[in-house]
């Protein structure tokens, strides 16, 4: 007697492996028709070119699942999501191409989620997941032999670090010109890190459409004489990408690339040793601040996925030194950044972007940490999730109260070749810009700056303005302590109160 027994989990659907040779084929030519559209090339029209051919593939390898009339509910979706892009190609019509892209596909290959809320489920994982899934399918091309499952254990340590390298070559200078000398120059012309880069990101685009892969619900069976039917069994090579042995080799490489990344710092930026020829502190301290939080990022992610809670790499005792030290190493990355923008703000002053990347610096570091803590103290990602946004709101609240029109404002005059003699210039346009809490500097400029009646006009303005905001509709407590600073000016008294 057959009956319910219970639902079982989401499970992904097993890969057929015959066919996962002729997708891989067509996954690079597509990959080569992205490279010959998009590469170095202005994108419009070549964008609706590009998807006609991907949705084309698709069909191809996924004609069994259509039926007529969710095939002309998703081609109708396809149409429609075309249009705005035919017409004129920019962020919004792109975002709508991509949406129609996946929603067409879902009605096309997966009827068996009808309600929203599992679309919308669905929909999510498809973005989240899907462009991971090429780099793990592909090597079922092979079968798994003891050779191929090598091969397979290195595949993603070596495609992380192709990653983390070329995220360090656009950081560091010196290693631009390392990375240059390893390649031949017919290689670096046509084979560049950035390009591979391009090709890596288009196969895992057009991966999730060619062979698609829908989490689904199924139910367990049991008869009087069976008992439960067991889920089938994850494909071998998922086990070898995320396993124990893979991530220990991936530790070890990651940490190597940032030791060598750090020692450079060591030397260059903290030791101020001379730099190559051709190269100034400025460069490399502006050029290294933002790659290097893309890499910290990229590697908490890392963190979270090889460590995740109750899984067996979080239980190594090999392991979770590694994962220690290779956090501590990219804490120590995000320190260097900080000094970077530092250095970089010492010579051409301060911004409001300049101080938000500053805050999410500091926050990044943050986040390493409260991942070490997760792991050490045995916390769940809940937890974590949590702990991170309650230090989110902190930092945000915090920065709600900070007047950064003034701080800038002063920083910038204060480290201006006017008042300390050296730095380059105050940009007094600028400081215009900021409004009237910048006004006591603006002041400062003025007197060092006698006959620019421009500029005095400007300012008189930005008095008006201040003029209307003590209005009690307009009043705040910053422009009142604003006001009273600047009628103790008027008088000849010094301020008694900063700006704040």
């Amino acid at each position: 007697m057959t009956s319910l027994a219970s639902t079982i989990g989401a499970e992904i659907k097993p890969i057929s492996h015959s066919s996962i040779p002729a997708k891989v084929g067509l996954a690079l030519a597509l990959a080569a028709l992205a490279d010959w559209l998009f590469y170095g090339e202005r994108i419009g029209l070549s964008l609706t070119l590009f998807a006609i051919a991907m949705a084309c593939v698709s069909v191809l390898f996924n004609h069994a699942a259509l039926d007529l009339r969710r095939a002309m509910i998703s081609g109708a979706i396809f149409v429609t999501g075309l249009a705005p892009a035919v017409k004129e190609l920019n962020t919004l019509s792109f975002l709508i191409l991509a949406m129609a892209l996946a929603i067409a596909l879902l009605i096309a290959t997966n009827p068996e989620t009808t309600e929203l809320t599992e679309r919308a489920r669905a929909l999510r994982n498809f973005v989240l997941l899907g462009p991971f899934r090429f780099f793990l399918d592909a090597p079922q091309v092979f079968n798994m032999s003891a050779f191929t499952r090598g091969i397979a254990l290195w595949l993603m340590p070596a495609a992380l670090s192709t990653i983390f390298v070329a995220l360090f070559a656009a950081a560091n200078p010196v290693i631009e010109q390392w990375v240059s000398l390893l390649n031949p120059k017919l290689v670096v012309e046509y084979v560049s890190i950035p390009r591979v880069l391009f090709w890596a990101l288009m196969l895992a685009v057009v991966w999730p459409f060619i062979h698609v892969r829908w989490r689904r619900k199924t139910i367990a069976t049991t008869t009087a004489a069976e008992g439960p039917v067991p889920p089938p069994l994850p494909p071998m090579v998922s086990a070898e990408f995320l396993g124990p042995s893979t991530i220990l080799r991936s530790l070890i490489l990651f940490n190597l690339l940032f030791a060598a990344q750090s020692i450079l710092d060591g030397i260059y930026l903290w030791g101020h040793v001379a730099l190559p020829d051709n190269m100034t502190y400025a460069a490399y301290a502006h050029r290294g601040a933002y790659p290097l939080i893309v890499t910290a990022l990229l590697a908490a992610a890392f963190v979270l996925v090889a460590m995740r809670p109750g899984g067996p790499s979080e239980k190594s005792k090999v392991i979770r030194p590694l994962v220690y030290l290779w956090v501590g190493q990219n804490v120590l990355l995000v320190a260097s950044s900080i000094l970077r923008l530092d250095l970089y703000v010492g010579i051409y002053m301060l911004t409001y972007w300049r101080i938000a990347a500053f805050i999410w610096m500091g926050v990044v570091a943050l986040g390493l940490i409260l991942i070490v803590a997760r792991i050490a103290l045995s916390r769940s990602n809940r937890w974590l999730v949590c702990t991170n946004l309650i230090a989110l709101t902190i930092v945000l609240y915090g920065t709600s109260l900070v007047n950064f029109d003034a701080f800038i404002a002063d920083y910038n005059l204060n480290h201006s070749s006017e008042m300390s003699g050296k730095g380059v210039a105050i940009d007094a346009n600028y400081l215009l810009t900021l409004g009237p809490q910048a006004l006591p500097a603006l002041d400062k400029v003025i007197a060092h700056r006698p006959g620019n009646d421009c500029l005095a006009q400007r300012r008189d303005r930005l008095v008006e303005t201040q003029r209307l905001d003590m209005a009690w509709r307009a009043w705040s407590f910053r422009s009142w302590r604003l006001q009273r600073r600047l009628d103790a000016q008027a008088k000849g008294q010094p301020g008694n109160q900063p700006a704040g």
